[in-house]
């Protein structure tokens, strides 16, 4: 008796409310389809002539499905750690360091120097 809709007999809360469901629901899949259709889908960057040498050299030392894309700039604090900029393709050797530490992961990031090393916290 409380309830603003407490003076509606049952049928008719029941219709009420199974009216409110579908129009929320309605408004949930507009929202959704919205969502979808606004949100920008990744945009991809045109590799300059050096960074296409070394994405292809990656490629052929390990293979695609071990490439990853550097989705934060990473800033390498302890020997061997690499820094890499955010866009930078490397690939991945390992999912953990030489010590078996799984938030630290063996990369090559390509070059004609040695460019192995280790990423903390990786972000790809």
């Amino acid at each position: 008796s409380q309830m603003p809709h407490g003076h509606m007999p049952l049928p008719s809360f029941w219709r009420m409310v199974e009216d409110t469901l579908q129009q929320s629901g309605t408004q949930l899949r507009t929202f959704c389809q919205t969502f979808e259709t606004v949100t920008p889908s990744p945009v991809t960057q045109p590799l300059n002539p050096a960074e296409e040498r070394k994405v292809l050299s990656l490629v052929s030392k390990h293979g695609p499905d071990k490439l990853y894309q550097v989705t934060s700039n990473i800033s390498g604090s302890k020997d061997l750690d690499l820094t890499l900029q955010r866009g930078q393709i490397v690939a991945l050797l390992q999912s953990v360091d030489t010590k078996g530490n799984t938030s630290r992961w063996l990369v090559d990031a390509g070059g004609t120097v040695s460019a192995t090393g280790s990423l903390s916290s990786p972000r790809y």
